[in-house]
């Protein structure tokens, strides 16, 4: 055989290989892609969630198609195992929060330093920047492949018993916080009484006044109709807000074409970037309507000034210093850094 009609035999082999591959790996796909979320639509986190499994749907001509499984429940709404079980491959594919995974990847605990971040612009410095592909990085290390980013919101503080302005205003205190020794150490320090529980536990809770206040983002609270759980009392205090992360099992990964994974990639970013944009509707603005509306329901909302809220920094200073070494203190050095030059 001729050298030229040899390598047209060895490209035509190498084509045909390459679309039998191609062919074998699709049909090794799931007619069904599970997606776990804390929270469901109409919550910016349940919608990040939907609008990534729209266009992956859309994208991919129907090849992966992902439903969602908000509350948790594929592993019946525990959300401190959800991270696991991504790892495990219980779970697919997520749109999880920083909070929730820290227990099992240290360096997510960064967000939830009090009083690190003081505006969004803060926030974008270290999602967007080198301390972002650092987490990135110690995820993917700890068995989960991470994709994008998008946003819950800053945590701010209700309540039912007065507004607060000081942190002698918490002394005694019963606050509902979430599983995170982190929270339980930054109320504990502002003489509150922080109290771990589910939000299912939570609501009850507060509507019977077992637990006085609680902190979250500000779109739960007409959600929620927090008001009618007692809740007449708001402070914006932008203490620490909370990325949520897009991530996929690394085994359905690596089941998917290059081509494939790029579109669930690039779906990924998209839809991070809606997410971030409906977590900060409403408070973005100059008049901020969100807090507008929430006043509206008869609460009273507080903005501390800047005076004020460097009592409740200076008051959790040692929490602070106790979780940097915990974190890791390059990178929370790193994280300070990329702040101050924020632009």
């Amino acid at each position: 055989m001729k050298p030229r009609r040899i390598l047209l035999a060895l490209t035509m082999g190498l084509a045909t290989a390459l679309l039998a591959s191609a062919a074998l790996a699709q049909n090794s796909y799931k007619p069904e892609y599970r997606l776990s979320l804390v929270l469901g639509p109409p919550t910016p986190w349940g919608q990040s969630g939907q609008i990534w499994a729209d266009l992956v749907k859309e994208r991919t001509q129907g090849r992966i198609n992902i439903k969602l499984y908000p509350g948790v429940s594929l592993i019946q709404g525990d959300q401190t195992r959800e991270f696991s079980a991504i790892r495990q491959g219980i779970i697919d594919m997520a749109v999880g929060s920083t909070i929730n995974w820290s227990p099992q990847v240290k360096q997510l605990n960064l967000f939830s330093m009090p009083f690190l971040m003081p505006d969004y612009k803060a926030v974008d410095a270290l999602t967007q920047g080198e301390v972002g592909k650092e987490i990135f990085a110690a995820i993917d290390k700890a068995g989960v492949l991470p994709l994008a980013w998008s946003e819950n919101g800053y945590r701010e503080l209700t309540n039912s018993k007065r507004a607060i302005r000081s942190p002698t205003d918490l002394k005694g205190m019963k606050i509902r916080v979430v599983g995170s020794p982190l929270f339980a150490d930054m109320f504990t320090a502002l003489g509150a009484n922080p109290t771990q529980m589910s939000w299912a536990d939570a609501q009850p809770a507060l509507a019977s006044g077992a637990v006085d206040g609680q902190e979250n983002p500000l779109f739960m609270f007409p959600l929620l109709k927090l008001h009618n759980l007692g809740q007449k009392f708001i402070t914006t205090w932008g203490y620490m807000a909370d990325p949520l992360v897009f991530v996929v099992n690394k085994d359905v990964w690596s089941s998917w074409t290059p081509a494939d994974q790029a579109i669930v990639r690039q779906a990924a970013i998209d839809a991070g970037k809606q997410g971030v944009a409906i977590a900060r509707k409403g408070l973005v603005e100059a008049d901020k309507p969100l807090l507008k509306e929430i006043a509206g329901f008869g609460v009273t909302v507080t903005q501390l000034s800047p005076a004020e809220r460097d009592a409740f920094v200076k008051a959790t200073r040692p929490v602070y210093e106790k979780w940097k070494q915990t974190i890791g203190a390059d990178l929370v050095n790193a994280a300070e850094k990329a702040i101050a030059a924020r632009k």
